[in-house]
C-alpha cells in the first residue's frame, strides 16, 4: 500500500473518530439531534449551564492536579474561615500581581475553585488579589484583559463602525475573572470586588502598563486610556452586576445579551484534536494565531474544523445567552469611544480604598446581620471546590463565577 493511500486512511479514520466523539460529547451534555440533523441545546437553566461546562472544568482540574497537590497545603492559610471575619473591621486592599510570584500561584488556585472554568486571558492583562487587610485573608480575585473584537451589544451602544472599532478598541478591556471567595461571597463580597474595577488604582495601572500601546498591524503608537471594562455573566442573567450602584454612581450597567453562540462547550481536549486535524489537512488556522489570538481565533478555528468535518454551524450554538455589562470609567466614556477624541471626565472616579469602604457599608455589613450563616464556613472546604463538584455545601457559600 502506498504512502499516499496510508495517509488518506489515517485522515479518514481521524475524521470518523472525531465525528463520533463530538456527537457523543454533545449528547452527554443534553444536546439532541432534530430530524433535519440540527443539534439543539438543552436549555439555559443554571444547572444546564454547569453541566455544559462540566467536562471543560474536569479537564481543567485534571491538567492542574499536580499544581493543586503541590501548592494547596502552602496556600490554604490565605483562605478565610467564617470565624476569621470580623465584618465591622473588614478592610479590603487591592494588590496587583506580577508573573512568577507566589501571589500568581494563589490567584491560579483561587480561580480553579470557580464552578465555571475561567479563561487564562489574552494579550494585555492586569491581575489582582483583593485582600482583607484586617486578617490577611483573600477576599476575591480580578483579571482584565483584551476584549473580544466582535461584540455587537457593545459596538451598538458605542455606535461604532468597523474602522472606529479597530482604532479605539484599545481603550476597552474585559473582566474575564471577577468574583469573591467563600465566605466573603456569602456577604455579597462579589459586588464589592466588581465595584473595585471602577477605581483610580486600576485606571492608573493600565496607563502605566499600556498607555503607549503599539498597534499590531499599524505599528503606530496608540495613546490608550482605560475608558471602559466589559464583562458577562457566566450564568445567563446576573444578580451580582445588576443595579450595581454606590453613592449614586452606576458601576456596571446591563447592555444586552450575547447571541448564544460560542465554543465553551467544546472542551480543551477536543479542541486540541480539532487543531491537529486541521494541521493534517494543511489548514492555516491550526496555528495561525499570532494576530487575533484569543477567543475570536479559537471560535474561528473551531468553526473551520467543524465545517471541514461536515458539520453544520449549529454545533457552535450552545444557547446560553450571557448578560453583558459595561463599566464606564469616565463620565463621558461613551462619547470619547465614539468620537475618538476629547479629555476623559474622571471627576467621579474614586480610589480602591474609597470604593471598598462604600461597598462594605452598603452591602457587607447589612448582609452579615441578615445572614450570619457565613460563620460556619471552614477554609478546608475549599478543597472540595477543587475536586468535588457535587459537594454538599450551603448554597449561599458555593463559589460563583
Amino acid at each position: 500500500m502506498g504512502k499516499k493511500r496510508k495517509a488518506v486512511i489515517v485522515v479518514s479514520t481521524r475524521v470518523a473518530t472525531l465525528k463520533k466523539r463530538l456527537r457523543s460529547h454533545l449528547k452527554s451534555l443534553g444536546f439532541h439531534k432534530d430530524d433535519d440533523g440540527t443539534f439543539t441545546a438543552p436549555g439555559a437553566s443554571k444547572d444546564v449551564i454547569r453541566t455544559i461546562h462540566s467536562v471543560q472544568r474536569d479537564d481543567r482540574l485534571a491538567v492542574n492536579r499536580d499544581f493543586i497537590s503541590g501548592h494547596f497545603s502552602n496556600l490554604i492559610k490565605y483562605f478565610a474561615s467564617g470565624k476569621d471575619i470580623d465584618v465591622a473591621r473588614i478592610s479590603p486592599v487591592l494588590q496587583r500581581i506580577s508573573s512568577d510570584t507566589w501571589e500568581t500561584e494563589l490567584f491560579r488556585l483561587a480561580a480553579l475553585t470557580w464552578s465555571v472554568p475561567v479563561s487564562n486571558g489574552f494579550g494585555r492583562r492586569l491581575r489582582y488579589l483583593v485582600w482583607d487587610n484586617h486578617n490577611g485573608k483573600l477576599m476575591g480575585i480580578i483579571a482584565i484583559g483584551d476584549p473580544v473584537f466582535n461584540l455587537s451589544v457593545r459596538d451598538t451602544l458605542i455606535d461604532w463602525d468597523a474602522r472606529a472599532r479597530g482604532e479605539r478598541l484599545v481603550n476597552i478591556m474585559d473582566a474575564y475573572v471577577l468574583g469573591a471567595l467563600p465566605p466573603y461571597n456569602a456577604l455579597l463580597g462579589g459586588k464589592l470586588v466588581a465595584c473595585l474595577i471602577r477605581s483610580r488604582d486600576i485606571y492608573d495601572d493600565f496607563a502605566k502598563a499600556y498607555g503607549k500601546t503599539t498597534g499590531i498591524i499599524s505599528q503606530q503608537e496608540k495613546k490608550a486610556r482605560l475608558l471602559a471594562v466589559t464583562t458577562s455573566s457566566s450564568m445567563g442573567r446576573s444578580s451580582v452586576y445588576n443595579r450595581l450602584k454606590l453613592g449614586g454612581i452606576e458601576y456596571f450597567k446591563s447592555i444586552g445579551y450575547t447571541g448564544g453562540w460560542g465554543h465553551f462547550h467544546i472542551p480543551d481536549s477536543l479542541f486540541l484534536d480539532l487543531r491537529e486535524y486541521l494541521r493534517e489537512i494543511g489548514h492555516p488556522y491550526a496555528d495561525l494565531h499570532r494576530f487575533g489570538q484569543g477567543p475570536n481565533w479559537r471560535m474561528r478555528t473551531t468553526r473551520v474544523a467543524l465545517q471541514a468535518l461536515g458539520f453544520k454551524n449549529d454545533m457552535l450554538r450552545h444557547g446560553i445567552q450571557r448578560e453583558v455589562f459595561i463599566c464606564e470609567f469616565a463620565n463621558n466614556a461613551l462619547k470619547l469611544l465614539h468620537r475618538g477624541r476629547g479629555r476623559p471626565d474622571l471627576s467621579s472616579l474614586l480610589s480602591a480604598e474609597e470604593v471598598a469602604n462604600l461597598a462594605v457599608e452598603r452591602w457587607m455589613l447589612p448582609r452579615s446581620q441578615r445572614r450570619p450563616e457565613f460563620k460556619v464556613w471552614k477554609r478546608e472546604q475549599i478543597e472540595e471546590l477543587l475536586g468535588n463538584e457535587r459537594s454538599e455545601l450551603p448554597s449561599k457559600l458555593r463559589m460563583r463565577a
